[in-house]
C-alpha cells in the first residue's frame, strides 16, 4: 500500500494537458530522452520538458499528441536544457515510460479535477 494523503494534498498538485507543440532529440542527457514544447493554453502559455520516452516515440510522432504535465514544480536543470514541467507518464512490463493522456481532446490548459 502507498502513503496514504488527505484531497488538500492532491489539490496542490496542478496536472493540465497540453499539446506537444515542438520536439527535438536531447543527445546531451545521460539517459535518452526527448525535448518537448507544450502548449498549455493562455493562462500558462509554452512550457519546456525534457522526457525519456524514446523506446515508444520518436521525436516527430510526438507533434500533436496531447500530454499531461505537472505545471507548479519548480524548475528543473537538466545539462544544459531547463525543464519547466514534469510531463507524466507510466512504466510498461519493461521499465519504458508511455506518456499518460486523455482519451478524448480537450482544451489546452485544463486541470485534472
Amino acid at each position: 500500500m502507498t502513503d496514504q494523503i488527505t484531497y488538500a494534498d492532491f489539490e496542490r498538485v496542478d496536472i493540465r494537458v497540453g499539446t506537444i507543440v515542438e520536439t527535438s532529440p536531447f543527445p546531451e542527457a545521460r539517459k535518452p530522452a526527448i525535448k518537448l514544447v507544450i502548449d498549455f493554453g493562455p493562462e500558462i502559455g509554452l512550457k519546456k520538458s525534457s522526457a525519456q520516452i524514446t523506446v515508444h516515440y520518436t521525436p516527430e510522432s510526438l507533434i500533436g499528441r496531447q500530454v499531461l504535465g505537472v505545471v507548479n514544480f519548480p524548475p528543473r536543470q537538466i545539462g544544459p536544457f531547463r525543464s519547466e514541467v514534469l510531463t507524466l507518464g507510466f512504466e510498461d512490463e519493461a521499465n519504458a515510460i508511455v506518456l499518460a493522456a486523455t482519451d478524448k481532446p480537450v482544451p489546452n490548459g485544463k486541470k485534472l479535477l
